[in-house]
């Protein structure tokens, strides 16, 4: 375990957030990926390896934890330029999908071959060992389908071939786990809120209290009840519901009303969270305002996330705050504060720093296996990788 790195990965519906090693690589990639060939063309191929790898990641994967075995996809941004990308599906389970451990081996491979920990062998092969902390929701947690998906990263190899790729073409990276925690994603929000990078309690105030933490995402929502200092399974719920129909819905929208194909979900989130030109598009080279849109869908996916803060709450009268978590939260936050301010005006908290909440799972990851398997950093190799997050 000793001679075992870091991986501290969050693979949300929207996009993977992870931190590798002390924090010196953290890696934001959208949840895209489009199967593809082999010899992917492009466009002044010699000139490959001045691009960018991170946009432009075309991998073969295999491992027996996939249904699709030994298949070649584009990953990430490279992903979203295609006619046949995927994103994960409203209803899928996130433990179940072969779309999670793609990207998830594609974000540990991107690490292995970055040459802070480990070096290519024989053949252009790297070797890598890793120790794991990721999460799946709430939901998936209490059915048990924790168990299954961590046994799935255990006792195998999981092989990523860089193909098309600038600077890694060619490379392989054989995974294998030392170590593998699956945590629900409403207990590491909570950590996240009471402990800083080097372990220590910040916030001791909450430690005591009993507070819920209403996570948005893009497929669900879970409402955890921390109670103790734990997550109370009897009252903690999860929701098949989080931002995704919306965004689909919006993007359908905009296309039938303006004739603009937007590629992904990603590019709804970008319109409706980026500091400038929010809620514009270009219509033919016209800046074009679609708020109307935007603000009715969200309105109402609002109104449904409000109505089970409120009904959660009413079953646990005595909690003294809500946190709103995650990249939905972000998307809806001035939407859920409106209403609380017409309704019940319950103690209601959100992240100023749209990054902090993005983040905040894969840095309770990394708090979390880290102080498992005693491998505690120093203060000044500490500093949290959100700057990653605005390549978005």
């Amino acid at each position: 375990m000793a001679n075992a790195r870091i991986a501290a990965v969050d693979v949300g519906n929207d996009a993977l957030k992870a931190n590798f090693g002390k924090m010196e690589n953290s890696l934001y990639i959208p949840n895209v990926i489009a199967r593809d060939i082999e010899d992917r063309p492009v466009i002044g191929i010699e000139d490959l390896d001045e691009k960018e790898p991170l946009n432009n990641l075309h991998i073969r994967v295999h491992s027996p934890a996939l249904e699709e075995n030994n298949a070649i996809y584009r990953v990430g941004n490279l992903a979203t330029k295609t006619n046949n990308s995927t994103e994960l599906d409203p209803g899928s389970s996130k433990s179940e999908a072969d779309q999670t451990l793609i990207m998830l081996f594609a974000s540990i491979a991107l690490d292995a071959v970055s040459g802070h920990t480990f070096k290519a062998g024989k053949n252009d092969v790297i070797d890598a060992t890793y120790n794991l902390g990721t999460g799946l929701p709430l939901r998936e947690v209490k059915e048990g389908k924790d168990v299954g998906y961590r046994s799935q990263l255990l006792g195998s190899v999981h092989q990523v071939e860089f193909l098309v790729t600038p600077k890694y073409q060619g490379k392989k990276v054989n995974i294998k786990f030392d170590e593998v925690k699956v945590y629900p994603e409403g207990f590491a929000a909570y950590v996240n809120l009471i402990m800083d990078n080097d372990l220590k309690v910040i916030n001791k105030e909450l430690i005591d209290k009993q507070i819920l933490i209403q996570d948005i995402g893009g497929l669900s929502t879970d409402i955890a009840v921390i109670r103790n200092r734990n997550v109370d399974d009897d009252k903690a719920q999860g929701f098949h519901l989080g931002v995704a129909e919306s965004l689909e819905e919006i993007r359908e929208e905009i296309r039938t009303k303006h004739g603009v194909e937007l590629d992904s979900r990603r590019d709804v989130v970008d319109i409706i969270t980026r500091k400038n030109d929010r809620h514009h598009i270009m219509v033919k080279g016209s800046r074009t305002n679609v708020h109307d849109i935007t603000d009715r869908i969200l309105l109402e996916l609002a109104k449904k996330e409000y109505r089970y803060l409120r009904n959660v709450w009413q079953k646990n009268s005595q909690s003294e705050i809500c946190y709103f978590v995650g990249g939905g939260s972000a998307v809806l936050k001035e939407y859920l504060k409106a209403l609380n301010n017409k309704l019940e005006g319950f103690n209601i908290e959100f992240f100023e720093d749209e990054n902090e909440s993005i983040w905040m799972m894969a840095n309770a990851y990394y708090k979390l296996i880290t102080q498992l398997v005693g491998n505690t950093p120093s203060k000044e190799d500490t500093k949290e990788k959100t700057a990653a997050s605005k390549e978005k």
